[in-house]
């Protein structure tokens, strides 16, 4: 310090990294893992993201702006090109190992929408939704209702691609497939959503609770666009569990004469708004 000069004030934590070159900004794996899938960016390429260091690469890739412009893209698709879309879909590391991906299966016009949460084996190899023992007992659940498959009915599931050993779909996996089922959704515009499993209904719903505390409750799917009205929502078991414990039948049972009957209900109020 030179005579007769006084120091200035003390330099901030983020000045300082300014100084050697440094970003304060950090964020967590996890939160870069969702970031990156939602924008379909694969979760081992190197950095890109706000607040990673970009080494030796060009500006950082607007992370909110590629994800905003993939979903309104998915947003203005129809039916012919949602299946060559989600089929070329690199979004996230499902992709690497899925046979083909599955979008879903039934009436396009459906009032009823069942949503699973991922393809398993049998259905990767064959492209449809619930068609191994689960999807047995799915149709005899539909029977019981007076539905079956593929009239007035709409199959589909949370992610689009198997998971490896059909293990539960991950936060930034069904992120990156939100746009594919959103879509799904608008254009189908059922009168009802049945969520099949605590992965399905965390992807319509948010993280919202466990499943057990979700059934039985008044839900709601907002609105799609071209609607003037929510869809009511149930949430129930996953026919895969049930397999492994049957004793929760007889609650899968409720919710299925809840959801007949908020169907009923549903249709009396379109009737009279005619």
């Amino acid at each position: 310090m030179s005579e007769g000069k006084l120091p200035g004030p003390p330099l901030t934590r983020v000045q300082l990294l300014r100084e050697i070159g440094l970003s304060p900004q950090w964020q967590l794996r996890e939160q870069l893992a969702v970031a990156r899938a939602t924008a379909g960016l694969p979760a081992s390429q190197p950095a890109e993201l706000p607040g990673e260091a970009a080494v030796d690469r060009a500006a950082p890739v607007p992370v909110a702006a590629a994800a905003a412009a993939r979903t309104e893209e998915i947003a203005r698709m129809g039916w012919p090109q949602l299946l060559p879309s989600a089929a070329a879909c690199r979004a996230c590391a499902l992709c690497q190992e899925r046979r083909q991906a599955v979008l879903g299966v039934g009436d396009v016009a459906a009032d009823w929408l069942f949503i699973g949460e991922a393809p398993g084996a049998e259905e990767d190899a064959r492209g449809e939704p619930f068609v191994g023992p689960a999807g047995k007992l799915l149709d005899a659940m539909l029977a019981a209702i007076d539905l079956r498959r593929g009239d007035d009915v709409y199959i589909a599931n949370a992610v689009k691609c198997r998971p490896p050993s059909n293990r539960t779909p991950e936060a930034a996996e069904i992120a990156s497939c939100a746009p594919y089922l959103e879509r799904q959704i608008a254009l189908i515009q059922p009168r009802l959503i049945v969520l099949l499993g605590r992965a399905a209904a965390h992807a319509l719903l948010g993280d919202v609770g466990s499943l057990a505390s979700l059934r039985g409750q008044s839900l709601e799917y907002p609105a799609p666009a071209g609607s003037g009205h929510s869809i009511p929502v149930v949430v129930t078991y996953h026919p895969a569990y049930l397999l492994r414990t049957l004793p929760d039948k007889a609650k899968a049972w409720e919710d299925l004469c809840r959801a007949r009957a908020l169907m009923r209900t549903a249709k009396a109020f379109a009737a009279q708004s005619a």
